[in-house]
Order: structure tokens, then C-alpha cells, then sequence
């Protein structure tokens, strides 16, 4: 008892060291400056409006943790045609799994996912349950809730996306008895609900003080809507809202003329930007830094990082002749960035050949240019900023929405204004079937390298096709299993996902 009474005293005491140092430090700190509030976060000390305001930034502070992005490395990418394991043979040998399509439910990367993203939902739940009870100002305290709902959104479509039906929490302290909800629940009563809701009562992204860029706005909750809705195959809905986020363009959203810069330290919160997840240069989540593009940083020489997540000889290849975007996404050895010559690994060969004569190319030794950080050193990676949406996907999912819903000609302007940036022809009136497969086409290689081409091939039916010679299997692969841990604690609540 007097064991247990020390840890208690010893556990309120680091709450209020921790409180002192939030206090001490907050008046020269921008929000996302300001190191996760992940201990205060508990129901006992939301009791004012400061409060609030560190609830809600613990639910952004979770987007900057490892485990957040399935699981810690860039799975989704190495299960598509855009990228394989990459760093040297040796390291992180367990990617393999996942490159192969051979992993199973005991894999720790996924519960780690898993995890990670009821860790955030949890977040957002106390802000949701517990801010509107603290006397406050009142159109500051919705604005928080508006927050807290719209990254609970998010999270919950990473969910069903990735594992389909899942439980659905919606409490800070939920019965231990909950079993899978139908994702299309979930849709419905969470996430659309709760996109709703944001989109009535979240700023406009010029209507933030600076002090407060990266807190999610209206065109980032219609940005997101957009998208759920394209992923249900809703194209009209989908339509609505893409167009919506267009329509505010000369208040808020544009291209970067540089397309380097849509995810470079210079675009950072800029024009292009819609949700992005702000980073400091420390070698710690908890003060604020993202290993998110260590993880994928050169190795070697110059050492930025673990060199995972290579490009794909697929994706290499799959450029149009002329299109920037191929060495804006693509770091191949001998270029020069920023004074750097990239020389790679030397314990990873430079290229491997499917075949005996080294005619054919298997694998090059590539890296991620869009997780380029200027330095000298592994730090300056852990302050980059992780781009979650940018306003090219926006222009990507009117053009296929608006192609389905009979509109070709609105679809080919917002394509072609995709295209005129990456140097590329504009596209003449093509049937539905073509300006479909070059709407996709473009959108892969807009958006290469940053996890949204896995889960495209699945909503565009076409996963089996195109990843069958890796090891997809369909019926199976379009979702990931459960956990096995989670299956087991549930004592038969949960059912494990098709074929797993």
C-alpha cells in the first residue's frame, strides 16, 4: 500500500513538473512547437480553458509518433508497385513480409497501427466528452471539439480502410465488452458525423493566427470528406466537397509553381498545404520531432537515415517522358542535393538483374526524394513535415469524381492543371474508360512515395491485377488482420478479417 501510495504521489508530481514547464516555456512556443501533453490529457485536469488547448494539441502530437504510420515503417508503400523495402539486405529483414505479402496477424507492425490510432481516438474522445463541460469562451471551446472530431475522423478512416470493421469507441472510457462495428456504421455515425460537424464549425485556413498553421481547418474536414466519400465509390458526393475546397482557392489553396516545394521545407504550410503534421528537428517525439522521413532518409553517404522504402523500378519507369515529377520524387546515386553528392550504401548493391546476363533492371538503389531535409547530420530529417493532404490530391479527386459523374470536360481542366505544373501536354476529350485510367495514371505519379497508391488500387478494384505478382491475394490482402493480441483478449467477440 505504501508502495502504491509513493508511485501516486511520484505519478502527481510529474504532472505538475511537467504543467510548470508547458507554463514556463508556452509564452515564446507556437502550438505546434509545444511538446505533446500526452499526461494531461486525463479527465482530472481539464478543468479550464489552458487545458483545452493541451488536450487538444495531444491529439496532433500523436501524427508525430512512429508507430502512427502503420506501424512505424512505410508499409503501404512497400506493398504497392511504388516502392520495395529498401536500406541494405540485412536490415529490417521483417519488411520483407510485407513486400512478399507473407506477413500474419502476430506481426508487431501492425498492432503497433493498430494501437497507435485507438491511442489518438482516445485523445480526441477526452476532448470531446470533457471540454464542453470547462466554462470557457465558447466559440474557442467548439473550434477545439470541431478539432477533436475531425482528426477522430481521420483516424477512424485509417482504420477501416486498413481493417475494415473494427470496434467502435467513442468514449474515453469505453465497456470492455465491444466487439467489431460494421465499418459502415462507422462511416455514417463517426466519421461523416463527425466531418459535419467540422466542417460547420472549423476556420477557414486564413482565418488562423500564424502561431496556430497546422490545426485543421474547413478545407481540410472537406478535403477529407472528399476523399472517404471517393473511397466509397460516392462520386457525387465526392464531387461536392472536392469542388467546395477548389472554390475557396482564392482565399486559401493553390499549386506550389515548384512542385519540389509541395512538400519541401519552403512549402511548409504554403499555398499547396492542407494538412500537414508540423515536426522540430529533435531526435524525440516527445520534444516534438518525426522520424517519419529518417526512417526513409538516405543511407550511407550522406547518412540522413535508414534508406527504407525504395522506389520501385515500376514506378521508375512508369514516368511520362519529360514529366518533373520523376526527379522531384526520385533520388538516384550521383545527384547532387544541396552540396550533397549521394553516394547511397556500401553494403547495398547499386543494382540487381532478374536475370543471369544483367539485362533486365530488378532493383536500383534509389531513395525518397520527397523526405529530402537540407543538413549535415540524421537530426534535420525529424523536423520535416509529414504532408497528409495537398490541394493536387483535392484537384485529383474532382477530375475522377466529375469523369464519373458524366462532367469530362470539368474533369480534363483540373487534370491538365495538374499536368501543366509537371511540364506535361494537356489532355484532349477522352472517352470515360481512357480519362479514368489517366486521371489514375496521374495521380500515382503525383502522389508517389506518400502511402496513398496502396489503398487506391484496392478501392479501384484493380489490386489484384496490378499486385498480383508480388504476392497480393484477393479476397484476402484487401484488408489487414486484426491483430492477433486483440483477437485473443476478446475472448470471441472478434472474428478474424476473411482468409486470415
Amino acid at each position: 500500500m505504501e508502495t502504491n501510495l509513493i508511485k501516486d504521489i511520484c505519478k502527481i508530481l510529474r504532472v505538475f513538473l511537467i504543467i510548470n514547464l508547458i507554463l514556463i516555456s508556452s509564452c515564446t512556443k507556437d502550438f505546434l512547437e509545444e511538446e505533446p501533453q500526452g499526461d494531461l490529457i486525463e479527465p482530472l485536469f481539464l478543468v479550464n480553458a489552458y487545458d483545452a488547448k493541451l488536450a487538444t494539441n495531444a491529439i496532433y502530437s500523436s501524427m508525430r509518433e512512429w508507430n502512427f504510420y502503420s506501424g512505424g515503417y512505410p508499409i503501404l508503400d512497400i506493398m504497392s508497385d511504388d516502392a520495395v523495402k529498401g536500406s541494405n539486405p540485412g536490415d529490417g529483414a521483417g519488411l520483407n513480409l510485407f513486400d512478399n505479402f507473407q506477413f500474419t496477424p502476430t506481426v508487431g507492425d501492425i498492432s503497433r497501427w493498430y494501437s497507435a490510432l485507438y491511442k489518438s481516438i482516445r485523445r480526441a474522445n477526452i476532448v470531446i466528452e470533457k471540454v464542453p463541460g470547462i466554462t470557457m469562451d465558447e466559440v474557442l471551446q467548439t473550434r477545439y471539439i470541431a478539432e477533436a472530431r475531425c482528426l477522430r475522423a481521420l483516424y477512424y478512416f485509417q482504420l477501416v480502410k486498413a481493417f475494415g470493421d473494427v470496434p467502435m469507441v467513442t468514449s474515453a472510457y469505453p465497456p470492455a465488452n465491444l466487439g467489431r462495428t460494421s465499418k459502415d456504421v462507422i462511416y455514417d455515425e463517426v466519421i461523416i458525423a463527425d466531418l459535419e460537424f467540422a466542417i460547420e464549425n472549423l476556420p477557414e485556413k486564413n482565418e488562423y493566427a500564424s502561431s496556430d498553421l497546422g490545426r485543421v481547418t474547413v478545407g481540410a474536414a472537406r478535403t477529407i470528406l472528399a476523399d472517404v466519400y471517393l473511397f466509397r465509390n460516392d462520386f457525387i458526393n465526392a464531387e461536392i466537397y472536392a469542388l467546395q475546397v477548389i472554390q475557396s482557392v482564392k482565399y486559401n489553396y493553390g499549386l506550389e509553381p515548384d512542385f519540389s516545394d509541395a512538400f519541401s521545407l519552403q512549402g511548409q504550410h504554403g499555398t499547396e498545404s492542407i494538412l500537414e503534421i508540423g515536426a522540430l528537428p529533435e531526435e524525440n517525439p516527445s520534444l516534438g520531432g518525426n522520424q517519419y522521413a529518417n526512417t526513409q532518409g538516405v543511407r550511407g553517404d550522406p547518412n540522413r537515415g535508414w534508406g527504407f522504402n525504395r522506389p520501385s523500378m515500376d514506378l521508375i519507369n512508369s514516368f511520362e517522358t519529360g514529366d518533373i515529377r520523376k526527379d522531384a520524387t526520385i533520388i538516384f546515386l550521383g545527384e547532387i542535393l544541396d552540396g550533397d553528392t549521394i553516394f547511397g550504401d556500401n553494403s547495398t548493391p547499386d543494382i540487381t538483374y532478374t536475370d543471369e546476363t544483367n539485362t533486365v533492371i530488378k532493383e536500383m538503389e534509389t531513395y525518397n526524394q520527397k523526405v529530402w531535409v537540407p543538413g549535415s547530420t540524421t537530426v534535420e530529417e525529424w523536423g520535416y513535415n509529414v504532408r497528409i493532404y495537398r490541394y493536387a490530391e483535392v484537384l485529383l479527386i474532382a477530375a475522377e469524381a466529375l469523369n464519373e459523374n458524366g462532367k469530362p470536360s470539368l474533369a480534363l481542366d483540373y487534370l491538365n492543371e495538374v499536368r501543366d505544373r509537371a511540364d506535361l501536354a494537356d489532355y484532349e476529350i477522352l472517352d470515360k474508360t481512357q480519362l479514368r485510367e489517366q486521371i489514375w495514371k496521374d495521380k500515382r505519379s503525383e502522389l508517389a512515395m506518400e502511402g496513398k497508391r496502396y489503398f487506391d488500387l484496392i478501392r479501384q478494384g484493380r489490386a489484384g491485377d496490378v499486385l498480383g505478382d508480388l504476392g497480393f491475394i484477393s479476397g484476402k490482402n484487401e484488408l489487414f488482420p486484426i491483430p492477433q493480441a486483440e483477437i485473443d483478449l476478446s475472448n470471441g467477440l472478434f472474428i478474424q478479417n476473411p482468409n486470415w
